[in-house]
């Protein structure tokens, strides 16, 4: 049984502003005091785990200790068939150092080159940890096909190239709110929503 949520605030252990815009806008209906480790000036540690729920952990709980608050991480990627799940866990670091997408983008589809199979997916994890070492970690996919080239200037990251099932339309293109509904963040979010912040 997941621990419930009781706290009236949270950081959101990311630098990144449109994750934590993100992560903001989905967490409003709950009332909390939100900010951010970049508004905190906390130093992003190191993401040394081997999976996403690793890293997820990992920044979760050096924003806690920093902090001396609860805090949520969100440790996500691109996985494309075609290139044996990569980018995967290094998918910000193929951006650089001035995480510049659209290096990463190019860089995807110079790898991709002719290989047919263009299916990948969007994986989120989402760790929410207490000052007293506890954590609760949860999942959320999104399936999809890699385009090029890159359409819309919605969205970050991979966006503009990530076309999801069912649609006709990037995630560059998608309308922000409809991105909200259906993401991989969305999916975890309902996740982390269900166990931690619903009523019982």
């Amino acid at each position: 049984m997941p621990r419930r949520f009781t706290e009236p605030g949270l950081v959101v252990a990311s630098h990144n502003e449109g994750k934590v815009r993100e992560i903001a806008d989905l967490l409003a209906p709950f009332g909390l005091d939100i900010t951010s480790a970049g508004q905190l000036n906390l130093p992003e540690p190191e993401e040394t785990g081997d999976t996403f729920i690793a890293n997820a952990e990992l920044k979760a709980k050096a924003a806690v200790e920093g902090a001396n608050m609860p805090a949520l991480a969100d440790d996500s990627g691109l996985a494309v068939e075609g290139l044996s799940g990569d980018p995967g866990l290094y998918s910000a670091r193929w951006a650089g150092a001035a995480r510049d997408f659209n290096i990463a983008m190019a860089l995807v589809q110079e790898k991709l080159g002719d290989n047919p199979n263009r299916r990948a997916y969007f994986i989120s994890v989402l760790s929410l940890a207490w000052p007293d070492g506890h954590v609760e970690s949860f999942e959320g996919r999104i399936y999809g096909t890699m385009v090029w080239p890159p359409r819309g200037d919605k969205g970050f990251g991979y966006d503009p190239m990530f076309q999801p099932d069912g649609y006709d339309v990037t995630f560059g293109e998608l309308d922000y709110d409809e991105k909200q509904r259906i993401s991989h963040r969305a999916v975890a979010f309902q996740k982390l929503i269900d166990g931690c912040f619903r009523e019982p």
